[in-house]
């Protein structure tokens, strides 16, 4: 492997690698020179004519992230490595033997990816790459079937979920003969014995919310925005985030916060914050590039001692780093804590010259932040349905 160096706990995870397994490693550790050198590894001992692919996601693709990574290791970029994201993997069904990266663990539940994910395996190598591999059993059940323990999702089914006899719709209650599944996930998890040197340090900054307005929303059910009345668990959601996240003390909170960290990454949800987050940074004169939706700007063109970096969760929350900051900034809560440990690792890289980082979390007294904030804290995924059923009676919420 010219010009490549791997650290101790990268070469014992090569070591214990095979086909069909899943390297766990947490953000910044590593995992995509441990994916190229457990390939070059499998490339010597089944000989010459195995192309790669590597699917990944879109920003990765975009911003030639694996490629860069390829280029220590020699290897050709002509015709041998193809680099493409998870929304075209039906584009390589027919593919035959090669080997496959699965980078950022998509195959989750039964939808498109998963079922062009499971024609691929069965013809091709293949590893998959996953800071969060799975939360719940369920989540396994696809990496389960590729690798035979399963001969489909009815098995699984059959063999180990319990379902509620309280619910009007499929809800897990347990999962039966969990030691065979322990087995079975231990069969194929190779995790990095990553130790971080970096120290992280997460603070909650408190801001204020208009509460008449926030309360108004619930009892009225009306989008005074849009005019019209709320009439889903999703729109009631929306309008409460809105009040909380466009309330001017998160423009001062973050004003202070910049004093003392000068040069940050500024996560955020939603296109009114990012007019918000424009306007503040215009206002002021501060330099600033975007990813998300609209604009694809690379964290590498900022420079200099004061700049912002504003990227947008579902866009931007992974497939990239930067080494040039200590600072995040979560202007917003999201929804996923898997996206908000996405996040927080885009900064942290084992070859960050910081030994301190530090993430800001902006959240208010509101209900629906405390809700967010407490889903987080249990590695949940927030439920507006569940929020809001709990939270208010069918007579004020009929929809729901």
């Amino acid at each position: 492997m010219p010009n490549v160096i791997l650290d101790d706990y990268q070469i014992d995870a090569v070591n214990r690698m095979k086909n069909g397994c899943i390297l766990c490693g947490d953000v910044g550790s590593g995992k995509s020179r441990t994916a190229l050198a457990y390939y070059e590894k499998d490339f010597r001992e089944h000989g010459s004519s195995m192309p790669l692919y590597i699917i990944t996601t879109a920003k990765k693709r975009d911003t030639k992230e694996w490629p860069e990574e390829c280029e220590p290791f020699g290897m050709p970029f002509v015709g041998d490595i193809v680099v493409d994201s998870w929304n075209n993997i039906e584009k390589y069904v027919g593919v035959s033997d090669a080997f496959f990266i699965f980078d950022e663990q998509r195959v989750v539940g039964s939808g498109a990816w998963v079922k062009c994910f499971l024609k691929i395996v069965k013809k091709n190598r293949w590893i998959l790459l996953s800071a969060t591999p799975g939360d719940t059993w369920k989540d396994y059940i696809p990496v389960f079937i590729a690798n035979g323990f399963y001969k489909n999702r009815t098995q699984f089914v059959h063999e180990h979920i319990v379902y509620s006899q309280f619910t009007n719709f499929p809800k897990i209650d347990r999962y039966l003969e969990q030691d065979k599944l322990k087995r079975y996930r231990n069969q194929i998890l190779v995790k990095m014995d990553y130790k971080k040197r970096t120290e992280s340090k997460h603070e909650d900054v408190m801001v204020e919310y208009d509460i008449l307005k926030y309360k108004s929303l619930a009892r009225d059910m009306w989008n005074p925005w849009k005019c019209e009345p709320i009439d889903t668990a999703g729109e009631l959601c929306y309008a409460q985030r809105k009040v909380c996240n466009s309330d001017p003390s998160r423009v001062e909170a973050l004003e202070k916060i910049l004093k003392k960290h000068p040069k940050a990454i500024i996560f955020y949800n939603f296109d009114y914050e990012l007019e918000i987050l424009r306007n503040f940074c215009e206002e002021r004169g501060i330099m600033y590039a975007e990813w998300n939706g609209h604009k694809h700007e690379d964290v590498r063109t900022l420079s200099g001692d004061s700049w912002v970096y504003l990227s947008q969760y579902s866009a931007g929350a992974e497939g990239w780093n930067c080494i040039t900051t200590d600072t995040t900034i979560f202007y917003s809560q999201n929804y996923s804590y898997k996206t908000l440990k996405q996040a927080t690792g885009r900064i942290d890289r084992r070859n960050t010259p910081y030994d301190i980082l530090y993430y800001f979390h902006l959240r208010s007294f509101a209900g629906i932040d405390v809700a967010i904030k407490r889903a987080l804290k249990e590695k949940k995924q927030f439920n507006e349905q569940d929020y809001v059923s709990s939270r208010y009676s069918s007579r004020k919420f009929h929809a729901v």
